[in-house]
């Protein structure tokens, strides 16, 4: 069957083609509704349906490959490596299922989970899960304030810790912030479980603090049977990142969101039963949830989690090449990263691409920024396999725009993540008059008709009334979803992401998108990195600044080059976007602010540049790059 035919009975007939996509996963019941729109923009899903996500992701896997490796834990933080299979998944599920209900833990509990990239974090995932328990995963090492409003509004009654994570062989003591967390927060949590891994001291608070260890071991042998639950019943909640005031925590159900995993793993990803899947991602992270847990496994895949930099070795010395070691090791057919990590990979020695085996690789994922041309073409010809880029959100759960190579082979193209996937009815539309655009190339606001698909938000957690203002009465006159994403389609029908909306800046009255800058920067061969950020400016209201990390780090000693380089860069952009769109300024970095999972802090950047205070930056990767900005700034103001 061609795409675009799949496509079609996808949004034409939606019952009948997510009924044969529901057969991908077990059932203790069937669903008795496939789709429910009586109140839309709300949606629900395989109604009367009973399941678990557990279950499909671990117990179901027990006859055909119980021995076939299931979670594969890699950390070049401590230098250690463990795989577990699909009965030692299983066991070790139980342990922790039956630890967490010693403290009290059931059926629609919130657990809230505040862990490295550690087995047992998937472990407690699962766990939940098992027992139909709200599970809710706070990035490790977020700061007290942070995390202390998740806790607020997630009300868990257990929290699971561990004394610290690891970045960069720098220790995170975890137990200090949660402490914290915990005291600045209304909401005080019954229990709280604690993986203690060596690496920091921890204090205990005696009736409330419990050791892992010891729990685990009692229940060594538990068996916990899954808890069956209703498809629409609640499976998680994650906290979109960037929130300000109250956090907006993304509810997700279990049914919908089983089917669409199974159905992403088979037409998109193409993952097989038996292989490996390598995400680089991070538990807290949407990516996390979707493609490290739950996804792979519900396949019949290994996954391979990893807690490291991505230029350092298990034996804690650099190593650019230790993804790709990981991928001949276990036979990865499946990989999914981030433009910025492969941005990373860029300054090392290209030849690390040819050093391993790289022939069990099929594709190479690319999501959570815009990924620019020149670095999709940098990674394709090292690697010699697809790069296949994909556009989705913490909201959707699975991928929105791409290419669907499990259904039919289809070309990428670089600079578009690709086409509509099935199930999203996806339309640009003028951001004033809500008019739909039609014509190629016609810049307008991404947004998405309902009904949504399987696997996306079911609402705001706890507040159903934000969840309709925020998402769906943006755009006037129509109730859509706004992705609060510009972009522009082909003559193809390929989707371009151009940008956030609110990451427009008005230049004299001249609105212009700066990632259509950052993406002419980026053309310039002596560029590595860059980022556009607007500024305020008493004469024009806006200008662009731009933040360059050349390819030669020469530049960055050296004024004259630097001033050459400058006005090298200012004339590609005028020339290809015109002189207003030109920056104010090109300064010279040696890298860049962003987050552990490689986005990067435009925000941060622009409050540096204003004189403000660049907020929370618990999860930043190298606070020296700000530092860096603000030296760059000081000279010439």
């Amino acid at each position: 069957m061609s795409y675009a035919e799949f496509y079609r009975r996808s949004i034409e007939t939606p019952e009948a083609f997510w009924a044969e996509q529901a057969e991908l996963i077990d059932w203790k019941t069937p669903p008795s509704q496939i789709l429910d729109t009586t109140r839309a923009p709300f949606v629900n899903w395989f109604a009367g349906g009973t399941t678990n996500l557990c279950h499909n992701a671990v117990d179901r896997h027990l006859a055909a490959r119980g021995d076939q490796p299931a979670l594969i834990a890699v950390s070049t933080e401590t230098g250690t490596e463990r795989s577990y299979s699909f009965k030692e998944l299983h066991a070790e599920v139980q342990r922790v299922a039956a630890s967490l209900m010693e403290l009290g833990v059931g059926k629609g509990d919130r657990v809230l989970i505040y862990m490295p990239m550690i087995p047992e974090a998937a472990f407690t995932m699962l766990a939940c899960a098992r027992l139909g328990a709200i599970h809710c995963v706070v990035f490790g090492g977020f700061a007290s304030a942070s995390l202390a409003s998740r806790i607020e509004d997630a009300t868990p009654k257990v929290v699971v810790s561990a004394d610290a994570g690891s970045r960069g062989g720098k220790v995170i003591a975890y137990k200090p912030l949660l402490d914290e967390a915990i005291r600045l927060s209304t909401h005080k949590p019954d229990a709280v479980l604690l993986f203690d891994r060596g690496l920091a001291p921890m204090d205990l608070s005696k009736g409330r603090d419990h050791l892992a260890a010891p729990l685990v071991e009692k229940h060594r042998d538990a068996q916990v049977p899954c808890t069956w639950m209703d498809a629409t019943d609640i499976s998680y909640t994650i906290y979109t990142s960037g929130t300000t005031g109250r956090p907006k925590g993304v509810q997700r159900d279990t049914g919908g969101y089983a089917v669409a995993l199974a159905a992403s793993m088979k037409h998109i990803f193409d993952g097989r039963a038996g292989e490996t899947y390598f995400s680089t991602s991070d538990i807290g992270w949407v990516v996390g949830h979707s493609y490290i847990v739950y996804g792979p496994l519900i396949a019949g895949m290994a996954t391979l989690m990893y807690e490291g930099l991505p230029t350092q070795g298990l034996d804690r010395q650099p190593d650019g090449g230790i993804w790709w070691r990981l991928v001949e090791k276990y036979k990865v057919t499946v990989m999914f990263s981030a433009p910025t990590a492969v941005r990373v990979l860029k300054k090392q020695d290209p030849a690390l691409l040819k050093k391993y085996d790289l022939s069990s690789l099929r594709a190479l994922f690319l999501a959570g920024e815009p990924l620019d041309e020149p670095t999709a073409r940098w990674i394709s010809e090292g690697l010699g396999v697809p790069i296949i880029d994909n556009y989705w959100q913490t909201e959707s759960g699975w991928p929105i725009l791409t290419v669907a190579n499990g259904v039919e082979t289809t070309r990428s193209k670089f600079g578009s993540p690709g086409v509509p996937m099935y199930g999203y009815k996806v339309k640009i539309l003028h951001e004033s008059t809500g008019e739909e655009l039609t014509a190629p190339n016609e810049k307008g606001v991404v947004v998405i008709e309902g009904p949504t698909p399987p696997g996306f938000m079911q609402t705001v957690w706890r507040d159903d009334e934000r969840f309709v203002n925020t998402y769906w009465k943006t755009v006037p006159g129509k109730l859509v979803y706004s992705t609060f994403d510009w972009g522009i389609r082909d003559e193809d029908g390929y989707y371009y992401i151009l940008g956030r909306t609110d990451d427009v800046i008005n230049v004299a009255g001249h609105r212009l998108g700066t990632r259509e800058i950052e993406e002419s920067i980026s053309g310039h061969a002596k560029v590595a990195e860059v980022a556009v950020v607007g500024v305020a400016d008493a004469l024009k209201g806006q200008v662009a600044m731009a933040f360059v990390v050349p390819k030669d780090g020469a530049v960055l000693g050296d004024a004259q080059a630097a001033l050459a380089l400058e006005g090298e860069v200012m004339k590609q952009v005028a020339d290809q976007l015109g002189a207003l769109a030109r920056p104010a300024r090109v300064h010279f970095v040696g890298a860049l602010p962003k987050t552990r999972s490689g986005k990067l802090l435009r925000r941060a950047i622009q409050a540096v540049c204003e004189g403000r205070d660049p907020g929370d930056l618990t999860t930043i990767e190298d606070p020296g790059a700000l530092q860096q900005i603000r030296q760059t700034l000081s000279p010439r103001g």
